[in-house]
């Protein structure tokens, strides 16, 4: 296995890719197939959106918790609690079409529809990967490399996972199942990733927790009651801006979150779950190869510039998708844009580890993934109800999207490009 090779990383490290590797690939079919899913049980665009809002609402609440207590309770034990209701969710939506257990499904079970995972065990997982670089010579090199694998990683088996949606067409050509029925066993399947998951973090070491040693029970306790206090008052100003313009960018991202693109592919042109399948697919192959680019750019104009002069041009094909007259064609836009639009990923990760203390990352990467978080849960119903209302215009919310994104380049660059972070300087 490549990920071997990496002597300049620990076992726990490894340990956290093959763990981001595994849910992803969960993450893949459930983004292209749950809304289809809920909209052939018979709900309707604006609750299938709200739905899927509801999914994005559990990372709200599990990043705040993980922000709160991580450090506290522990930060491979609350993984690991993690991973267990991901697997329960997976078993509920199995057993039943109810809309309010799907709604609990939903708010327990870190369910990711948006084609890029937004969970809560991402603050707790990059808060621990800088502990996992066993060489500290050419930090910043090795920190944007290990932020780029990381979602690389993540992307691929997502991309593989995409590629499983298209497993009921072949259930019911070849059983005689029908649509609901041949979409059903990915749920199931879904559910013992949750299991794998789970068996990943209990093999973490100790390693991988806070270094709480030298302080006093009192001084932990206030290390952890409080994200906020954990800031000193740079940092809490630092994080407090870029908080606010994620929130703008995720906002924006909430109108194109996967399952909304998979469900517009399904509606304006007819296309069906295997053709869906082939082009987020292929986006995240471009979106993974995308990560390793991301990096080496950084190393060389910098991390906020390659977060802005990547993400731009990427929103204007967003906005030229709207506009697409043919399926063809819109699946080229999209993916010459997914190409693109990912590349501020591991630059924004790296970015936020590295402009606070490292007894700040956990806090940092928590309060800005609940802001980005917050703001996503809110538009992907905004954008059922727009694709419900505005069945004439039903490309709405890419060009909503493209706009708002645009905005929130700008101001980013205006704000934070005299702003470098430790690895920077």
């Amino acid at each position: 296995m490549v990920l071997l090779s990496f002597n300049w990383l620990s076992r726990d490290g490894k340990l956290l890719l093959t763990a981001r590797a595994t849910r992803t690939f969960g993450y893949g079919f459930l983004s292209v197939t749950l809304s289809i899913y809920l909209k052939l049980v018979g709900y309707n665009d604006l609750l299938i959106g709200l739905l899927l809002s509801l999914t994005l609402v559990n990372s709200i609440i599990f990043t705040l918790i993980a922000s709160f207590y991580a450090d506290r309770f522990g930060r491979r034990k609350m993984l690991i609690v993690y991973a267990l209701l991901m697997s329960m969710s997976g078993v509920i939506f199995f057993v039943s079409n109810s809309y309010i257990l799907l709604i609990i499904a939903a708010l327990i079970g870190t369910i990711n529809v948006t084609g890029s995972e937004t969970g809560a065990f991402l603050s707790v997982e990059q808060a621990m990967l800088p502990q996992t670089l066993l060489k500290q010579e050419d930090s910043m090199k090795r920190q944007n490399t290990l932020f780029a694998i990381y979602n690389m990683v993540g992307t691929f088996a997502m991309s593989a996972g995409i590629l499983v949606s298209g497993l009921p067409g072949i259930l019911e050509s070849q059983y005689g199942l029908n649509q609901i029925q041949s979409i059903k066993p990915l749920f199931l399947l879904y559910s013992l990733l949750g299991i794998g998951v789970t068996a990943n973090y209990f093999l973490l070491s100790k390693k991988i927790e806070i270094d709480n040693h030298g302080l006093n029970n009192r001084e932990r306790k206030n290390v952890t009651m409080n994200s906020l206090q954990v800031l000193s008052p740079k940092s809490r100003k630092t994080v407090g801006k870029l908080s606010g313009l994620f929130a703008v960018d995720s906002f924006a991202g909430g109108f194109v979150i996967q399952g909304i693109v998979s469900l517009w592919f399904f509606t304006r042109f007819g296309a069906d779950l295997s053709t869906i399948s082939y082009i987020f697919s292929i986006a995240g192959v471009l979106t993974a190869f995308s990560f390793l680019a991301s990096a080496k750019i950084a190393d060389r104009i910098g991390l906020i510039n390659t977060m802005v002069f990547t993400h731009i041009p990427s929103n204007i094909l967003l906005i030229l998708v709207a506009f697409a007259p043919t399926l063809p064609m819109a699946i080229a836009f999209y993916l010459a844009r997914i190409a693109l639009s990912q590349m501020d990923v591991p630059t924004r990760q790296s970015y936020v580890v590295g402009v606070v203390n490292e007894d700040e990352r956990t806090a940092a990467i928590g309060i800005t993934n609940i802001s980005r978080n917050v703001a996503q849960s809110i538009s992907p119903s905004i954008a059922g109800s727009i694709l419900q209302s505005l069945t004439s215009f039903l490309s709405a919310p890419f060009i909503i999207g493209g706009v708002l994104k645009i905005v929130y380049d700008v101001v980013l660059y205006l704000s934070f490009k005299r702003t470098k972070s430790s690895y920077e300087e």
